[in-house]
């Protein structure tokens, strides 16, 4: 039997540099390599590629963290792409980055100041 899920698809014009960057510095890991398309999972999200020509960017990924810590972790990893340090928002109760992936596609990384149940 299988489970319920949900998987987000972006075009790109070079699976192979957004394979290192999600694998190498977002800490995602391969789900199912499909050839053409590739997802990945990050906790419980999937979200893949698939090599088109044309970079699809018209949407935010987001990351979220269970700590501080980690985001400011993920800001020294991905600094040189960040659009500022991570600072509070307290319209969202978050705190967070913004930055850009090789595509130029938005990412955000986040963490909730209240506990956030997840399943």
């Amino acid at each position: 039997m299988h489970s319920h899920g949900g998987i987000i698809f972006y075009q790109t014009t070079n699976l192979k540099r957004l394979h290192k960057f999600y694998t190498e510095k977002v800490g995602a890991s391969l789900w199912l390599d499909q050839g053409g398309c590739r997802i990945y999972r990050f906790g419980n999200m999937l979200f893949g590629f698939c090599q088109r020509d044309k970079d699809e960017t018209g949407a935010l990924l987001t990351f979220f963290y269970p700590t501080r810590e980690l985001v400011d972790e993920m800001y020294r990893r991905l600094e040189a792409v960040a659009d500022s340090a991570p600072k509070d928002n307290a319209s969202y109760r978050i705190y967070h980055f913004y930055a850009k992936d090789p595509d130029g596609r938005a990412i955000e990384f986040q963490y909730f100041w209240d506990d956030i149940e997840i399943n």
